[in-house]
């Protein structure tokens, strides 16, 4: 028996390598199906990547409340100027301490500058005050030296901690550890020294925001007690030739929730408190945790429709199996008829015919990965995704698929040969 079978598949390999061209055009759909449903869920888990470690990176046990710029501004007074005063205030972030239950912390955030100086060179930046549990907050870890400290809260001292971008644009090649940096306003300039610069943010292989809207590899972070005694509420942005001024108390909280179970409660009770004290909709609440529930839903559907639709160019090639397959039957009639006269029986013949389509279906499979994940590779380079994210159950689904529907098309031309009469398979021309 098992020397049948292994002349069988040798019969079936020579048949293959008589008919080279054939053979490669008949693997052709498969090869495109298999690379298609490998290269489509590799650009979609890799583009979403970037989304969710974005996500991820605000702290799926986190909740933001954002200072945002109302549709009907409000405007005060303030000599000759006038100003925009909008957004979170000191009261917001007591009552929310005093009142929203299941809150480990409640960090703020303010923004106070947006260059810093160092010498001759200047680079536009955000400049932030805020406490020390931020860094812990969003999982955030200095490189070099150390993040802000209780101390330097507690004893308002003038020091920052850098993102891992304003070394190398304001130093050049110095060390900025221990160095003094200039924070420049419209109305003064301040000295901070160094004593941190924060790990690189990199997001599905490439620095991105990693935090809300802004890029930590550019941000500057001063204590919270400095910032509100040096610059106070009022920032000033020069922009087109005019100046905007904005009174802002905080422009950010963080509300770091104790388990992920209760986030989504406490982002309702966040949402009524905040409704309570604010008049105009001058604020906007981030729930991470939310928003990463629904793009990793949106993940899933955009692999199902992409697969599904990658899956047609396999049952394409599958016909495309089945057709060339049952040409080959006819052309090889008088052959069959041959072989039945010197006594092989049906299952032989189905045997030998179900040997080529399989081995082109494996041999299409195999091709088609290497050329999905390369398909995959180029594209994610061109976009600037990093590396592209090819999970191996794409690989197994796809090389799977193909050899079942390559055996499952081929069954019935395998199935005809068998079946032909062998007397009128010799009077075949």
């Amino acid at each position: 028996m098992r020397t049948i079978n292994l002349e069988m598949l040798r019969l079936g390999m020579s048949s293959l390598r008589l008919h080279k061209l054939r053979t490669m055009l008949t693997a052709l759909g498969i090869i495109f199906g298999v690379a298609a449903v490998i290269c489509m869920l590799s650009i979609s888990e890799t583009a979403s990547a970037d989304e969710l470690r974005m996500i991820q990176l605000l702290g799926t046990q986190n909740i933001v409340i954002n200072s945002v710029k109302p549709e009907a501004e409000i405007q005060v007074s303030r000599g000759n100027q006038q100003m925009l005063a909008y957004g979170l205030t000191y009261k917001d972030l007591k009552v929310i301490k005093e009142t929203v239950p299941h809150l480990e912390r409640v960090v703020p955030m303010k923004q106070v500058a947006f260059s810093v100086r160092h010498r001759d060179r200047q680079v536009e930046t955000n400049v932030f005050g805020t406490t020390p549990e931020f860094f812990s907050t969003v999982n955030t870890h200095a490189s070099r030296g150390r993040v802000l400290g209780p101390t330097d809260e507690s004893r308002s001292r003038s020091v920052c901690v850098i993102g891992s971008d304003i070394g190398s644009l304001l130093f050049g090649i110095e060390d900025p550890l221990g160095q003094s940096l200039f924070v420049n306003t419209q109305n003064k300039t301040a000295s901070y020294t160094i004593v941190g610069i924060l790990d690189r943010v990199e997001t599905a292989g490439t620095p991105r925001k990693g935090v809300e809207n802004r890029n930590i590899n550019q941000d500057v972070f001063i204590p919270f007690a400095v910032a509100s005694k040096q610059f106070g509420d009022i920032t000033a942005r020069r922009s087109s030739g005019s100046r905007e001024f904005k009174k802002i108390d905080l422009t950010t909280l963080y509300l770091a929730v104790d388990t992920t179970e209760n986030v989504l409660a406490v982002s309702e009770v966040a949402r009524r408190t905040m409704q309570l004290l604010h008049e105009k909709l001058d604020y906007e609440i981030v729930v991470p945790y939310r928003t990463l529930q629904l793009a990793e839903k949106k993940k899933k559907n955009s692999q199902y429709q992409l697969g599904s639709i990658a899956g047609i160019s396999l049952l394409v090639g599958g016909i495309g199996i089945m057709n060339i397959m049952l040409a080959t039957v006819t052309e090889r009639t008088r052959e069959i008829g041959v072989r039945r006269a010197l006594g092989a029986k049906r299952r032989h013949i189905t045997i030998q015919f179900l040997v080529e389509t399989a081995v082109i279906s494996m041999a299409g499979g195999l091709l088609g990965i290497i050329l999905g994940y390369a398909g995959a590779y180029i594209i994610a380079h061109l976009y600037n995704w990093g590396d592209p994210i090819v999970k191996f159950w794409s690989i197994g689904l796809s090389f799977g698929l193909s050899v079942m529907i390559g055996v499952f098309f081929g069954m019935y031309p395998a199935m005809k040969a068998a079946q032909l009469d062998p007397i009128e398979a010799l009077r075949n021309q």
